[in-house]
């Protein structure tokens, strides 16, 4: 299936200078995607729809919605969908971490990362199908995490593998059900990459640190998953669903 000439990717949790989703819509508006950003400031989305607008020749708009929202987030599609060309993509970034101990979780954190992290997901993929299958085309890319897979082991804890591993299993179960519709679902699992997300800035010993479990010699940079979600989305990936691409500097094989 082509593409068509014009085509926009939709890109969550977008407007962090140092996220992962800022990183992608840069990315794929280089390569010429109009770009359409959600996140939770309407303000911040539409100041940085301008700039990449600016930046890279393409149309860009933004709209400030609580993925953890169906309402905000059917909402906030429909609105791009009147400000841009067909929607093509859809990149779920968005999320939150959870550094708290199982033994101290209360049921108002466990909540509030599985409504943002896997609940979410879900909202947004909804939407974006329901356009997608009447046009028969779409790629759809979901952020989970090597967390998922090797029961935490990282910066956040259970509640937040419990979420990406749900991700996992929405991405393989959407990949079945909308497949036939010439729409592709796959999933991205990201190592230790340096975000905020982390737990603030990486210092450089706690790089180090990360290294010693890779078998590459860094952690991971928002570029590296911003480029394998260009891959996912790109025309030539139809042949790919239901995966989980593990971008982690070689932490988990399997």
């Amino acid at each position: 299936m082509t593409f068509p000439a014009s085509r926009t990717a939709v890109v969550t949790g977008a407007v962090s200078e140092r996220g992962i989703g800022r990183a992608t819509v840069n990315y794929l508006a280089a390569q010429g995607w109009n770009i359409g950003i959600i996140d939770l400031d309407d303000a911040a989305c539409k100041a940085a729809a301008k700039e990449i607008a600016a930046e890279y020749g393409v149309q860009a708009h933004g709209v400030g919605a609580n993925v953890a929202s169906e309402a905000e987030v059917r909402a906030a599609i429909d609105e791009l969908e009147k400000e841009l060309p067909q929607i093509v993509a859809l990149a779920n970034v968005a999320g939150v971490s959870s550094p708290i101990g199982y033994l101290e979780l209360e049921p108002a954190e466990w909540d509030r990362v599985l409504n943002i992290n896997l609940n979410g997901v879900h909202y947004a993929t909804r939407r974006v199908a329901e356009s997608m299958v009447k046009n028969r085309i779409g790629r759809i890319v979901n952020i989970s995490s090597v967390s998922a897979q090797r029961g935490g082991g990282t910066f956040s804890k259970t509640p937040y593998s419990v979420a990406k591993a749900g991700v996992i299993g929405l991405t393989r179960a959407t990949a079945r059900e909308l497949g036939e519709y010439d729409i592709t679902v796959n999933a991205i699992s990201p190592g230790p990459i340096d975000t905020d997300i982390m737990g603030g800035t990486l210092s450089q010993e706690r790089k180090d640190e990360l290294t010693k479990d890779l078998v590459v010699n860094r952690v991971g940079s928002t570029r590296d998953i911003a480029a394998a979600i260009a891959f996912l989305i790109s025309e030539d990936s139809g042949y790919i669903s239901g995966q989980t691409l593990n971008v982690d500097g070689g932490l988990y094989m399997h």
